[in-house]
């Protein structure tokens, strides 16, 4: 997750009450008895407009999920009104929810498809995986962080994600026991792309992920058909590190 400076004592609460469950759950079936506010879907709508599409992410499926995930029950409810604003916020335990045109840069380039198979590393409070969960078949996620892995295994189940695990984990492993994947989205960064990831990336896979220490690049990795990899570095970004659990 792109990391501002949060304060990092600072830990806002996403537990799930303040989740408007039923009407999310109208909102995903497209029933109107329960209709999302106005205001919001007309943020989500200018966020995808104004910051997405102007900057030129194409995809017609990832500016769709854009539009269908609300980014704003993925957020401390004191930050609601800067849910679809162009920066990353703090939801807690010196973690953040990306930009969203970061996101959405990173979607595009791991070319989602149904049928995929994802693994979302730093889950955070679950919006890039409830992204993938609307393009993709499955999504495994995994945080490092007890507390937002919990949170966001629970806001996506309320919310009707049924295509979506989440457990405690750091990233450095990887979840081989559901490998391999098609599609992997690294959301904070490793000095050096872990082995791990690779060997579980299926082949023809796409993984994106940040990698450096200080100086940062967002980098995707390609693997082909017969196993080859190739990597190709595509802009200079800023997230939290990747750590091991041990070093938490």
């Amino acid at each position: 997750m792109p990391h501002p400076t949060d304060g990092g004592d600072d830990t806002p609460s996403l537990d799930p009450p303040w989740l408007p469950t039923d009407a999310r759950r109208e909102s995903l079936s497209g029933e109107d008895s329960m209709p999302e506010p106005e205001a919001s879907r007309a943020a989500r709508w200018g966020m995808v407009r104004d910051q997405i599409e102007a900057r030129g992410v194409r995809d017609p499926r990832v500016l769709a999920a854009l539009r269908r995930v609300p980014r704003h029950l993925f957020v401390p409810a004191d930050r609601f009104d800067e849910a679809y604003a162009d920066r990353p916020l703090p939801i807690g335990f010196g973690q953040t929810i990306s930009q969203p045109y970061i996101v959405a840069l990173m979607t595009e380039l791991v070319r989602p498809r149904a049928g995929d198979r994802a693994l979302d590393v730093g889950s955070g409070s679950g919006y890039q995986a409830a992204i993938l969960a609307e393009l993709v078949d499955e999504v495994c996620g995994l945080e490092i962080v007890p507390e937002l892995a919990g949170q966001a295994a629970t806001r996506l189940e309320q919310l009707g994600y049924t295509n979506v695990r989440v457990r405690h984990a750091d990233g450095y492993g990887g979840w081989p026991a559901a490998a391999p994947y098609q599609v992997i989205v690294v959301a904070a960064a490793p000095a050096q792309v872990p082995a791990a990831l690779v060997d579980q990336l299926a082949p023809g896979g796409r993984m994106v992920l940040p990698v450096g220490r200080g100086n940062q690049t967002l980098r995707l990795i390609r693997k082909g058909a017969d196993g080859e990899v190739k990597q190709l570095d595509i802009a200079a970004v800023a997230f939290v590190p990747m750590v091991f659990d041990a070093d938490r």
